[in-house]
């Protein structure tokens, strides 16, 4: 059988979207949402743009490791700048 190698990275990774998820259900507790039409072509919640922005982000990360010589860092960098744009103005 063979288990998942968790490195340092992956696992603040999951931590880090894990902490997000806790802290997006906190928020909604405290002030519930309405749905709101941004940049992106429908209209959603917060909950929605949170979730169209990290499919985003690792539909980017990978499209900028794969097609460019550019660091991890770089492609990490744009991946959250792509989140924070969705979640702000989508």
């Amino acid at each position: 059988m063979s288990w998942m190698a968790w490195t340092l990275p992956t696992a603040l990774f999951f931590a880090g979207i894990a902490v997000l998820l806790a802290g997006m259900t906190l928020v909604e507790l405290r002030w519930p949402c309405v749905e709101r039409k941004g940049f992106l072509p429908i209209t959603t919640t917060r909950g929605d743009r949170l979730f169209i922005g990290l499919l985003g982000s690792a539909y980017l990360h990978l499209l900028v490791i794969g097609v460019t010589d550019w660091s991890v860092w770089i492609a990490s960098l744009l991946s959250l700048l792509w989140l924070c744009a969705v979640m702000r103005w989508g």
